[in-house]
């Protein structure tokens, strides 16, 4: 038997995941689909290329008379995928959805940062209550399983501290600007034009999008209860050029650099100066992170923090989980 997915997000995100699983034979069937504007609920299984056809040529995926909410309590599925845009401050709507889906005795895979970030405790009680799964892999480092190791494969270790580029839009921003002599403006403009970076790049610039991703961290792998508020954050968009040309003569670079050290409640991220063969100096929008242990000593992890096909990875890797760890679903 085939496990259920309701997907809640059709932009680029959504649509990986929804191509992925029509390429690959996972044992994984769509039944329902909602996007900003509108939903469609077929339990026997959406035609996925129709789907995405219709998505493509109208803008919508389906009746404008179904929409999310409809969907999280009515659609038949296993697997709630909540790839909606995030909101930091509120986590709304995408926290209503988990809720009601957990509620519902049903698992729950997100890439969004605002429930998470803000609610974990809450989220992550209630889906053992109900016997179901939680999970979020996508929302920290893109590709890169890094809660998934840092919660669940270094058994015995003591995580004592991480530091790392946990921001492609800043490190691409960053890379060009040492590379090419450009000025933030200018690597700011062609981010967008290559789709590294948001019409609005609030969020990356200023520092938040990273920071959520600390906070993220903090409360699953050490099991803390900080927000955004207690993370000391400096973004990149009041870096100079001539800030990158002293770190030149020094034979360094910046970088926005994260930071936790939870002995010590350090919870960081700003630009900062570091050697230029230091293993957190990764090119255009790569994600590094390092990881200080006990037993296992610094662990280094690089990957593609962002994309349509590296969140679609980590979503799917957590879809996966959950099909092998309950053989069918509910």
């Amino acid at each position: 038997m085939s496990l259920r997915l309701a997907i809640l997000g059709m932009g680029s995100v959504g649509r990986g995941i929804i191509q992925t699983i029509s390429q690959k034979e996972l044992g994984l069937i769509i039944t329902a689909v909602a996007d900003s504007r509108s939903g469609c609920i077929d339990p026997d299984g959406l035609d996925i290329p129709d789907l995405l056809e219709r998505k493509e040529k109208t803008g919508i995926c389906g009746d404008t008379n179904i929409n999310a909410e409809n969907v999280v309590l009515n659609a038949p599925y296993d697997i709630l995928v909540e790839v909606t845009p995030t909101d930091a401050r509120s986590g709304e709507p995408a926290t209503s959805y988990i809720l009601n889906a957990l509620k519902l005795g049903r698992h729950v895979v997100t890439s969004n940062k605002g429930p998470v970030s803000l609610h974990y405790h809450a989220l992550s009680s209630l889906a053992g209550n109900n016997g179901v799964q939680f999970r979020f892999e996508a929302t920290v480092a893109g590709a890169i399983p890094i809660i998934q190791t840092l919660m669940h494969n270094l058994g015995g270790n003591e995580i004592i501290s991480l530091y790392g580029v946990l921001n492609g839009t800043c490190n691409y921003i960053l890379t060009r600007m040492a590379e090419e002599g450009l000025t933030y403006r200018q690597a700011l403009d062609e981010a967008r034009t290559l789709g590294y970076a948001e019409t609005d790049p609030t969020y990356d610039v200023k520092g938040i999008d990273a920071a959520i991703k600390l906070v993220i961290l903090a409360n699953t792998v050490w099991k803390k209860n900080i927000s955004l508020d207690d993370v000391d954050v400096t973004g990149i968009d009041l870096l100079t050029e001539e800030a990158l040309r002293l770190a030149e003569q020094q034979d360094a670079t910046i970088r926005l650099i994260g930071e936790i050290i939870p002995e010590q409640n350090i919870y960081r991220l700003c630009p900062r100066i570091i050697p230029r063969d230091h293993p957190l100096v990764v090119q255009g929008s790569l994600n590094a992170i390092i990881v200080r242990t006990d037993l296992a000593g610094d662990l280094l992890f690089v990957g593609k923090g962002a994309g349509s096909l590296e969140t679609a990875s980590a979503v799917i890797g957590d879809i996966l989980f959950i099909r092998d760890k309950y053989a069918g679903g509910n």
